[in-house]
């Protein structure tokens, strides 16, 4: 199953225009939202042109890769652990 099909994406904008001409100060929300439960799986608020860095990043993500591996991919991101490159393998604990 597809990442598109697991998850939406919302950003919201302190202001309108484009963030390379925000004014200081503005700041964007970026939220990842799990369509089965309805909860916010992500949830990042900062300013504009970061939130654009992350919308897209998030986006080429949720296109490319299935939901499992996107899961694994942004947990491991969000808590500051380098994910491996080319393993979609889960960790496996004893």
């Amino acid at each position: 199953m597809s990442a598109r099909s697991s998850y939406s994406l919302r950003i919201t904008r302190g202001s309108p225009g484009p963030a390379a001409l925000a004014m200081p100060g503005r700041s964007d929300q970026v939220e990842l939202v799990d369509l089965t439960s309805g909860e916010s799986v992500l949830f990042w608020e900062g300013p504009p042109v970061e939130a654009k860095r992350l919308a897209k990043a998030l986006k080429r993500d949720l296109r490319t890769m299935t939901a499992e591996t996107f899961k694994t991919a942004w947990l491991h991101k969000e808590q500051g652990q380098p994910t491996p490159e080319g393993d979609d393998r889960p960790d496996q604990r004893i």
